[in-house]
């Protein structure tokens, strides 16, 4: 299989005698249990490819998670994996306008799609969902178990990693997938760069009682800072806020007074709030990655790129990565072409860059220290999005549902565009059709062979469709067998018969 150039590292942790050894292979490796490693992982064992999952925490789930939105494409994109509805049940509460700057709002509810709205949950949500489908599929994530060294190869990746007890595990794999956050082993152990730099300083995290909450999750900014608060669900309110007149380091002693300050200077008020179980502060980057693949190995989420909280499309970014390799992998796996997989950064490396474009102009916009620009663009933002077209740009790029992905020469038009979710004549919607990490083929005569990974969509258009797993269309074409066969083949691998 050809491959990018490939650096040759040295496992930089080798076993001693006095420590066991266990050595074991598997065909994709996925470093990292948040959330982009999560759906990554059960995708693949969706689609029958065996998976391993190396996680360095213990297996105690934490609530102390930065992220605390899902937006429609994430949604839409759970839904297609038949646990949309599962996550809404923890956490029914949901924003249909998102403060943009004072008194301007991005409207949500006109969205085309069933979730018109941004989902208020926490990561801590996400991840109990994701974990509970790897459970059914009889996934075990490895937990205590931190990678410290990388080796790959033309023919695989090995790793090193010190398990539990001390004891060195020693992994063979087709392909590794690095989900390990912001401070990535797997990114530093391939050599790879993480230009960029810190935006915002002293961003302030509580969870806490609130004496008199509000009817609903909040979010405003102002000149002096911006504050968001949202409920858990079990009592307590999760509390994102900066100020201006704050702006400590990481690790500065942080009280409830100074968080109390910081909420009612952006919301005018702290919601009476008490009882304080956790307090952090921390920092925001804007960082991503050169290059999304190295070889056989593959950069997801915060380990590819980070950037501000404004927008709140950080894990939904991640998750969405995940979608977009999880089914190249495992085509590749079965006999696609290769070069299916220099598509994931082609495909998601642009889309990463313009979230830290659109989400550190927010931020920066939001954040302004000028009296006149703030009163500015409090006046302006207003004007500018009661333009409906304006607005619907705006709303497609946060929400995710705007994203395409780009085409080749000869391509039809709407290859690598969003196909939207809708009711068939037989009762089934299209989104079912791409469970288990199926590709759907709409209209034509559906060859024999991919029974096993194509669910087959009558219709009577004069052209056929090929819909990828993660929803955007792969090839389009005339509805004869000779083209739909050599789609199948390029897209989704050798026949099975």
């Amino acid at each position: 299989m050809a491959t990018k150039s490939t650096p040759h590292l040295p496992l930089v942790t080798r076993p001693t005698p006095a420590q066991p050894e266990k050595s074991d292979a598997t065909t994709v490796a996925v470093v990292g249990a948040g959330p982009t490693g999560l759906l990554l992982a059960g995708d693949l064992a969706e689609a029958g490819i065996d998976v391993t999952i190396l996680e360095k925490r213990s297996a105690d789930l934490s609530n102390l998670s930065r992220a605390f939105g899902v937006h429609a494409r994430t949604l839409e994109m759970l839904d297609m994996r038949g646990i949309a509805d599962e996550l809404m049940s923890y956490v029914p509460s949901t924003m249909d306008k998102i403060a943009a700057f004072g008194r301007a709002e991005l409207d949500l509810s006109g969205l085309p799609t069933a979730y018109p709205y941004l989902l208020i949950c926490s990561q801590t949500s996400v991840e109990r969902v994701l974990r509970d489908r790897l459970h059914r599929l009889g996934v075990t994530i490895r937990h205590d178990t931190e990678v410290t060294g990388l080796d790959q190869d033309p023919d695989g990746v090995s790793l090193t990693a010190a398990g539990p007890d001390g004891e060195i595990v020693q992994l063979r794999t087709d392909y590794a997938v690095g989900c390990d956050g912001v401070r990535s082993t797997v990114r530093d152990l391939i050599g790879l760069p993480f230009p960029g730099g810190p935006v915002m300083r002293g961003i302030m995290l509580a969870d806490v009682v609130l004496a008199d909450p509000p009817p609903q999750p909040t979010v405003q900014t102002n000149r002096h800072g911006f504050a968001f608060v949202a409920p858990f669900g079990d009592g307590y309110w999760r509390l994102t806020a900066w100020s201006r007149a704050d702006q400590a380091d990481d690790d500065a002693p942080l009280t409830l007074g100074q968080v109390s300050a910081a909420a009612r200077q952006a919301l005018g008020t702290d919601y009476g709030m008490h009882s304080p179980r956790w307090i952090s502060r921390f920092h925001s980057d804007e960082r991503q990655v050169p290059e999304y693949r190295v070889g056989r190995v593959f950069l997801a989420g915060d380990a590819a790129h980070c950037h501000t909280p404004a927008g709140g499309q950080g894990m939904n970014t991640g998750i969405q990565d995940a979608a977009n390799l999880s089914w190249r992998l495992a085509a590749v796996t079965r006999g696609a072409d290769p070069d299916l997989l220099d598509g994931y950064h082609a495909d998601r490396h642009p889309v990463g860059a313009e979230v830290l474009r659109s989400s550190g102009r927010m931020a920066r916009i939001a954040t302004t220290p000028s009296r006149l620009a703030a009163a500015v663009r409090g006046a302006v933002a207003p004007l500018v999005l009661s333009s409906s077209a304006i607005t619907k740009i705006a709303t497609m790029q946060v929400s995710g549902l705007g994203i395409e992905y780009g085409r080749r020469p000869g391509d039809a038009r709407t290859v690598g565009t969003r196909v939207p979710d809708r009711e068939l004549p037989d009762g089934t919607r299209m989104f079912e059709h791409l469970r288990n990490g199926r590709f759907a083929l709409i209209g034509g005569v559906p060859p024999a062979g991919w029974s096993d990974r194509v669910s087959f969509v009558p219709a009577s258009d004069d052209q056929a469709t090929l819909v990828r797993p993660d929803g955007h269309v792969a090839w389009a074409g005339t509805p004869d067998g000779r083209d739909i066969t050599e789609s199948l083949r390029t897209w989704c691998g050798k026949p099975s018969s």
